[in-house]
């Protein structure tokens, strides 16, 4: 059943701990069938309980999954897998559409900024107790969340969205708790969810957002978190539009106590205005990456929600890494003061080549999302091969089951480099790789 491992243990923490150092080390292969609990009870001398604890964290975690009466097995993509790893190996001579960066060509040039942000740390320079928030940094950031609706709240900075959502998750919830989690949706919180002991409750997505007969139903079923992407939603590009948004504010004002992350994906990337739902519940967050717009790599994301949950995320982050750099900071601050992004252009950028290539696609009989952002979403009935027959015309799409979990199959295209010309050769392939007129399409 096991081969040559053996799992080890007295206490349930440290079986489970064994069990996912074998899964990770690639010693327990997935689809391994485990050991039964009392047989396993027996061979380490504990009670059956300690092993049922053991197992059912290992569930949580999304390490195995269990089957009844044909026992537990290690999953075939354990949570330790993360979803970064499904991806298409992309060879030389093919043209990647897969890798969900912006258009370099639309990022603003940094040298100066840094340069400036470099010549206020000589005359200011920032020492251990000085704060975490360059203040102008944290003035500009809350008058823009004022001007889009978004409550009053502190600010704090992060390192990026994912760290802001993961460290909101982490000061409200208990591992097994569940997390109603957009589906599809961006493959990182898939990943992080379980990551942190929790448990994913998908809800279904439109373009205008999360279903909110699915969001209500998750909630009614135990989910004390609930996370929204409000625009660009990665990968179908859906935006919460005004209806879309009282609709759910509603549902959530039956649950005051969830815990609402929102993800303001498109900030300066994306010309629908935002439609906030924070302020429903006792406890929010809402984020914003400088990500898409000003570029990746500086890694930095604004941070606002409720008091109590801004005071618990800044006082964990006082303990990790104290802050985000203020060096950055002040150089996202020059970019902003300078004008450096031209969002209505940026947003009419990707606009004009998300919405062609729909048009493209549709003229193909083949349907296609992407309401916004990026990224265009095509439901396919096989994304493996589907995949596999664009790879072989020339062109990396991004596979489905990076963002899903029961949402049907589909790939994703990311737009922003494509150009005037490669649009119609991109449909072409597409029609021919998912099968024609009339095979692909619908909504999730």
């Amino acid at each position: 059943m096991l081969g040559e491992y053996t799992i080890a243990g007295r206490g349930a923490a440290e079986i489970a701990a064994s069990v996912e150092r074998a899964v990770g080390a690639g010693e327990l292969e997935p689809g391994q069938l485990l050991p039964p609990m009392r047989e396993l009870a027996a061979r380490l001398a504990v009670n059956p309980n300690t092993v049922a604890a053991a197992y059912r964290t290992l569930r949580e975690r999304g390490v195995i999954e269990t089957a009844g009466r044909r026992g537990s097995r290690v999953r075939p993509r354990p949570a330790t897998t993360g979803r970064e790893y499904i991806r298409v190996e992309v060879p030389d001579g093919v043209r990647d559409l897969a890798d969900g960066n912006p258009d370099p060509a639309l990022l603003p040039p940094l040298a100066a900024a840094f340069a400036a942000a470099g010549e206020q740390g000589d005359r200011e320079p920032v020492l251990y107790g000085a704060g975490p928030v360059e203040p102008e940094l944290g003035r500009i950031a809350r008058a823009d969340l004022d001007a889009d609706g978004v409550p009053d709240g502190p600010v704090a900075v992060t390192f990026g969205s994912l760290d802001a959502i993961e460290r909101v998750l982490a000061v409200h919830l208990k591992p097994g708790d569940a997390v109603a989690v957009e589906d599809p949706g961006w493959g990182s919180v898939l990943d992080l969810v379980p990551a942190l002991g929790l448990r994913t409750v998908p809800v279904g997505v439109d373009d205008e957002g999360p279903l909110p007969e699915d969001v209500r139903q998750a909630l009614e079923a135990g989910a004390r978190a609930l996370i929204v992407t409000d625009r660009a939603q990665n990968p179908t590009g859906a935006v919460v539009g005004a209806d879309r948004a009282r609709a759910l504010r509603a549902v959530l004002g039956e649950y005051p106590e969830t815990l609402l992350v929102e993800d303001d994906h498109g900030y300066r990337i994306v010309d629908q205005p935002l439609h906030p739902l924070a302020g429903v519940t006792r406890s929010w967050a809402f984020v914003r990456s400088v990500a898409k717009a000003y570029g990746p790599d500086l890694r930095l994301a604004v941070l606002t929600g409720d008091a109590a949950t801004l005071d618990r995320v800044r006082g964990r982050q006082r303990l990790g890494p104290g802050w985000v750099s203020r060096l950055v900071q002040r150089a996202v601050v020059r970019l902003w003061v300078d004008g450096s992004v031209d969002a209505p252009a940026v947003a009419a950028a990707y606009g004009r080549r998300r919405d062609a290539l729909i048009r493209a696609l549709a003229r193909r009989g083949v349907q296609a999302r992407g309401a916004s952002g990026m990224n265009v979403w095509i439901r396919v009935p096989d994304e493996t091969g589907a995949v596999a027959r664009l790879l072989h015309a020339g062109w990396a799409v991004a596979p489905g089951a990076r963002f899903r979990m029961s949402a049907p199959q589909g790939i994703r295209i990311t737009v922003s480099t494509l150009t005037e010309e490669e649009i119609e050769e991109v449909a072409d392939a597409v029609a021919s790789a998912v099968g024609g007129p009339g095979v692909a399409g619908g909504y999730v």
